[in-house]
């Protein structure tokens, strides 16, 4: 790989923060976080969605330097997402070991894999093809085993298939045979939160004499929260928490919003902790996040009577600038498990040929379903994304994508006695665009995004600049690429696309920062 990092890249970066644990602990689109910990390793998936390769696995013996090592479907049957809309696919995994194996089981919505359990005895992969599980009719499933052996799936009884499709039923549990891939028995239900909309995420976990039922529940958005009840059964009856929600992040004007989907560990020095999502908001009424949701981290402490007592999530940013070049001389480029692809996997879409990133045009744009598009995860508030680009055979470009109807870029053609630059902007079926042409030759095209100025940041909107060989094309008011306007489940996902022909990039650049950058 022809990855550098000037400073230290935000996954394996030690730098000092202020509070215990960097927050967000893995920054960018990284939404409802799994962990486990093994022989003193902590192994940590989040969701991907409608993108391949799915499921990323990123790891760390502290809790503070993560690595993305890997990504459990590399392949695209192992999902199956290709028919799958915006908002579907890839939901809420959750990683667990037993037996010398690692399991990750994951619903695929929209997909005819559904529930699906892969294994793998590496973490970085390969992981198995997976085996459907039958008769586990939902969504965010967890997997938790007796002292017997017994394997029990528990879930949020979100209907996707037969008479009660789109219906909800609260929490819901098997138990399962995970080598034939079928349940034993019927659902059984479970409790269910306090009565906040949408109990989702359950995970289930044996401390002391007691099991613990921890969900979420409110909905993914600004009610969102982590509730926990206990009972002496995997099975229940299970008790809540007189003190429910456990946290929160509704109505209080924190910086971490959305605050939920949680999952428990042990840190190193023997406490507890908890990951879940959550989103960094701007401006005065927190109304929109630009990166959508990423993964955080807070304290957990056990009271006397032992109810978990959790800590509210500190916003503690890594200071130091990421500096990520790859300039596509390395013939293993692509094999960085960081790039990303929409209902495809990146190898499928991409080739290096002499020193450049080769992408070939099937005449469609990023509004197309299956757009010839690779990119990287937007991981910083303030961020300079660049490529430089040879359209003599083709159109294409730069772009930022939120799905099929939230997108914006840069794209290049050769015309007009020399290469025309249009900007082009796309938000729920209106777009805008701005034309400039340059001399014919390759073309730097860089997107940057910086959060409002002070001391005026009331709007909460980033502002994102479209430039061309430093000519700037455009300027736009963030706030309608975000996740709260796209309703999207991602973020934004930056990254090089050919529209028409054949597109050569000569490199990709990402800068990223939080507050004031540091010195190269």
């Amino acid at each position: 790989m022809d990855r550098t990092t000037a400073e230290s890249a935000a996954e394996s970066a030690a730098a000092p923060v202020t509070s215990r644990w960097p927050n967000p602990l893995i920054p960018g689109f990284n939404p409802d976080p799994s962990v486990v910990l093994v022989d003193g390793t902590y192994y940590l998936v989040t969701s991907t969605f409608e993108y391949l390769p799915g499921i990323p696995v990123y790891r760390s013996t502290d809790l503070l330097v993560w690595e993305h090592v890997g990504n459990v479907a590399q392949r695209p049957e192992q999902v199956a997402v290709e028919r799958a809309p915006a908002r579907c696919g890839v939901y809420a995994p959750t990683i667990r070991y037993h037996d010398g194996l690692f399991h990750v089981i994951v619903t695929v919505v929209a997909s005819p894999r559904g529930c699906v359990v892969f294994t793998a005895s590496d973490p970085a992969g390969p992981w198995s093809e997976g085996t459907p599980l039958q008769g586990v009719d939902g969504i965010d499933p967890d997997l938790a085993w007796d002292d017997d052996g017994t394997a029990y799936v528990t879930y949020s009884a979100l209907r996707l298939s037969g008479t009660d499709v789109g219906r909800h039923f609260g929490i819901e549990q098997v138990r399962v045979d995970l080598a034939g891939g079928k349940a034993l028995e019927s659902p059984r239900p479970l409790w269910s939160g306090t009565g906040l909309r949408f109990p989702e995420a359950p995970h289930l976990y044996r401390r002391g004499d007691f099991w613990y039922l921890v969900i979420a529940e409110g909905g993914t958005e600004r009610g969102h929260a982590v509730s926990v009840a206990r009972g002496t059964s995997p099975t229940g009856p299970f008790v809540g928490h007189p003190a429910n929600p456990l946290l929160s992040a509704s109505g209080r004007p924190l910086p971490v919003q959305n605050a939920g989907h949680a999952d428990l560990v042990r840190t190193p020095d023997g406490t507890w902790a908890m990951v879940l999502l959550g989103v960094r908001t701007l401006g005065d009424a927190q109304a929109f996040s630009p990166l959508g949701r990423e993964t955080f981290i807070t304290g957990l402490e056990w009271t006397d009577d032992g109810w978990p007592v959790a800590s509210p999530v500190e916003l503690a940013a890594r200071p130091d600038t990421e500096r990520t070049v790859f300039d596509f001389e390395d013939g293993a480029t692509l094999d960085d498990p960081g790039w990303l692809a929409v209902r495809d996997i990146p190898g499928a879409l991409a080739r290096l040929r002499s020193g450049r990133l080769v992408l070939e045009g099937r005449g469609v744009g990023l509004e197309d379903p299956r757009p010839v598009f690779v990119g990287r995860r937007q991981r910083h508030l303030n961020a300079t994304v660049s490529a430089t680009v040879d359209v003599s055979d083709g159109a294409g470009g730069l772009a930022a994508r939120c799905d099929e109807r939230h997108h914006l870029g840069i794209e290049a053609q050769t015309g007009d006695g020399g290469t025309v630059v249009t900007a082009r902007a796309v938000l729920a079926g209106l777009r805008q665009e701005w034309r400039l042409t340059l001399p014919a030759s390759p073309v730097e095209l860089r997107i940057e995004m910086r959060p409002p100025a002070q001391p005026s940041p009331a709007l909460g909107g980033d502002r994102i600049r479209l430039l061309a060989d430093g000519t700037l094309l455009a300027e736009l008011d963030g706030r309608y690429w975000t996740t709260e306007t796209s309703a999207s489940f991602t973020g934004r996902v930056i990254g090089v696309y050919a529209r028409e022909g054949t597109v050569r990039f000569g490199d990709y650049r990402y800068t990223g920062w939080e507050g004031t950058p540091t010195a190269a």
